[in-house]
């Protein structure tokens, strides 16, 4: 397996750029499968015996889980660990800040930084919730790659009525499932772990063979495509369709490439740390909340843009997809 150079774990998995550009299962399992091509084997085999899955489809077996997860009664409260309302103006501005976007009930921001803590303490957890963590790392490295996981304009692009290929949605389903899907001609663990040896090709060999470290350390978006104003109502195939099929194809690459160096990152911690400084790591834990308070923002009032961004997402019906 060919491993990527390694990065600080939030750059490498492009929390501190100044944008970060999820999927349907499709991407999801793509991002999964892509990982496992890069990772390495001592990564490969702690994850395989966190999630007791020693199957080659180890990674993209969980990697939709989160979805399904949110919308139980247990699992409900993670229905804002998805994503982050950046408040930016897309498409002349895109940003993200941690204490301006990122509420008292979390985001993913907080949500990637608290499950890597979890994911990293096996002894101070249930075996179960270790699991639980690295479910929710997969899929959340997958979620801050679609540009809409990272944008409150009109909540993620869920209040952005459009059509595609004559079907009537909203501009956050096309980013999620349309367009994946209809550049890979369906979706299914098969096509995923084709669409994935396709891009690890790309990266190996192709069009990202010369971008792809730079993936690690972060990037700037200097072609944005159209904001959701100019999309209202409109219909996004074939046009908007073929704009967008390039930047797709992009993030789900990077994302996979991302979670592999994350990955790895994190098994070296577990796997190559001499015993004494596992055990320090370990009594420092006990001292500290593994609900990931910690990494939350200090619970305080809702500001007046935060009470209105509420308000829209309850107008929508959210449970939006976002």
């Amino acid at each position: 397996m060919k491993k990527p150079s390694q990065s600080p774990l939030l750059a490498t998995l492009g929390l501190t750029t100044n944008t970060a550009h999820a999927w349907g299962s499709l991407g999801h399992q793509t991002v999964a499968y892509l990982a496992q091509h890069y990772v390495s084997n001592t990564t490969a085999h702690w994850a395989q015996a966190i999630l007791n899955d020693t199957s080659t489809s180890y990674l993209a077996n969980i990697a939709t889980w989160a979805d399904s997860y949110r919308y139980t009664a247990e699992g409900e409260f993670s229905a804002s660990f998805h994503y982050i309302d950046a408040l930016d103006t897309p498409p002349t501005s895109c940003n993200v800040d941690y204490e301006r976007d990122c509420p008292p009930e979390g985001c993913i921001v907080s949500a990637i930084a608290n499950y890597t803590r979890r994911v990293s303490s096996p002894a101070e957890l249930d075996p179960l919730q270790v699991n639980y963590a690295l479910r929710w790392i997969v899929h959340f490295s997958g979620d801050i790659a679609q540009p809409l996981h990272v944008e409150n304009y009109e909540i993620g692009g869920n209040g952005v009525a459009v059509t595609f290929d004559g079907n009537e949605t909203n501009l956050h389903a096309v980013w999620d499932t349309y367009i994946p899907e209809k550049m890979r001609g369906g979706d299914g663990l098969e096509k995923a772990k084709e669409w994935a040896e396709d891009l690890a090709d790309e990266i190996q060999k192709g069009e990202f063979k010369d971008v792809a470290k730079g993936w690690l350390e972060g990037i700037d978006v200097n072609d944005p495509v159209d904001g959701g104003e100019v999309l209202e109502g409109k219909e996004l195939y074939p046009e908007y369709y073929e704009s967008a099929t390039a930047t797709v194809q992009q993030q789900v690459a990077k994302a996979g490439y991302r979670l592999a160096a994350y990955l790895d990152a994190i098994a070296e911690t577990q796997a190559g740390a001499p015993s004494y400084y596992r055990r320090g790591v370990h009594a420092e834990m006990k001292k500290r909340d593994l609900s990931g308070r910690d990494f939350l923002p200090k619970i305080q009032g809702l500001t007046t843009v935060q009470r209105a961004r509420l308000g829209k997402r309850d107008d929508l019906g959210c449970g939006c997809t976002h």
